[in-house]
């Protein structure tokens, strides 16, 4: 079965089909197979094709890795068990006394990761308004060695200037991570803008259909790729084949469903906006939106990501209105076909301290939806009739 020819330059839903996936030379099967396999038998010892222990290398998770590489534009790819997998590899690339500048506004997931993980093995986290890059700079020591940015960020929609970040880092010799989750490759590819490594929570967006866990990071830097390779390997946190078949299979609609998620996400972010009893809509989109502009030069839209705060600012107003929606699921995670509904304070950023939260802008009212894919008009009404 000879290989498909691609050609050298595709655009984002030609790769998104075709990217990274071959038939099967045996069958000539259209869709990559489930190598459902622990181990891999060798002409003798040693001797094999690149696939000696499915830890280590799995077909499947080797085609995914591909796509998710070329979605991104760059050369590699690495499949993990999560996003907080592919998160704590990259943080494994650094030593105890190391310091690395992240988001006053991220994931509670990378937040507990952070300080209660990492802090404990000597790793210093300084975590900043990134939304003015020129803050970062009054953290940077000879010890700092990493910018971790999260844009658009979970939850407060902040917009990070990825290109300005990366000059700064070149300035002191620092590498950039970015994790993408939010935007997705079809609305944003940071090693474009000289990122260094791009991070994805692959449950969201990706696999876009609520039914797998994964995480992905993609680097242009061969050294890089074998080191992170070698901490795949080493530590394990790497995802099955089944999960990995799941995933090859959403990224096929991947831009179809960016587009409608990207509609929806704007008929209800105006639709909210416009709402008597809303207080604020933090939605990039708008072009009073703080970094507005910088969106939407480093971004091909807006997204379906939004979150909003009511004039009533109660955290039990704001848990009625989330048990009244009908279309909209109230639960955690994003990024899929359905609409999700979500209380950040009590669900996704709970393991933040409540000061800090307050802090940073996340309010106990504070509601974010993950706009899905339905008709907008049903999710608007549905929005309506839960506040009243």
């Amino acid at each position: 079965m000879r290989k498909k020819e691609m050609p050298d330059h595709m655009q984002f839903g030609t790769k998104a089909i075709h990217a990274g996936v071959e038939p099967d030379p045996t069958t000539g099967s259209i869709m990559t197979p489930i190598y459902q396999t622990s181990t891999y038998v060798q002409e003798g010892p040693g001797q094999h094709k690149g696939y000696a222990y499915a830890r280590g290398a799995n077909p499947t998770r080797n085609s995914l890795q591909k796509s998710i590489a070329a979605l991104e534009n760059g050369r590699f790819g690495l499949c993990f068990s999560s996003g907080m997998g592919a998160t704590d590899a990259v943080i494994r690339l650094l030593n105890p006394g190391d310091e690395v500048i992240t988001s006053n506004d991220l994931y509670g997931g990378s937040y507990r990761l952070f300080k209660r993980v990492y802090e404990r093995f000597g790793i210093v986290f300084h975590f900043v308004d990134l939304s003015n890059v020129q803050e970062a700079e009054k953290y940077i020591t000879p010890n700092t060695k990493l910018l971790w940015l999260e844009t658009p960020s979970n939850p407060l929609m902040r917009i990070i200037d990825i290109a300005a970040c990366v000059a700064l880092a070149k300035q002191h010799h620092l590498r950039v991570a970015v994790d993408n989750t939010f935007a997705s490759p079809y609305l944003q590819n940071p090693l474009d803008l000289g990122a260094d490594i791009v991070m994805h929570s692959v449950t969201k967006y990706l696999g876009g259909h609520s039914d797998v866990i994964m995480g992905a990071l993609v680097v242009n830097d061969e050294k890089l790729y074998t080191d992170l390779a070698f901490i795949a390997n080493a530590c394990g946190a790497v995802p099955g084949p089944q999960d990995s078949f799941l995933v090859l299979r959403g990224i096929k609609t991947l831009h179809l469903r960016m587009e409608r998620h990207c509609q929806n996400g704007r008929v209800v972010a105006h639709f909210l906006r416009s709402h008597p009893k809303v207080a604020q809509v933090y939605w990039p989109g708008f072009e009073d939106h703080p970094n507005h502009a910088i969106a939407k030069k480093q971004m091909r839209d807006f997204g379906g990501m939004l979150s909003f705060t009511l004039k009533d600012d109660s955290q039990e107003n704001a848990a009625r209105v989330m048990k009244s929606v009908q279309l909209f699921s109230l639960a955690e995670s994003l990024g899929g076909v359905e609409s999700l509904i979500n209380h950040p304070a009590s669900m996704t950023h709970a393991s933040i301290p409540k000061e800090e939260r307050i802090k940073n802008g996340l309010s106990d009212s504070l509601i974010r939806l993950s706009v899905g894919v339905e008709d907008a008009s049903d999710l608007v009404d549905d929005l309506g009739q839960a506040m009243g």
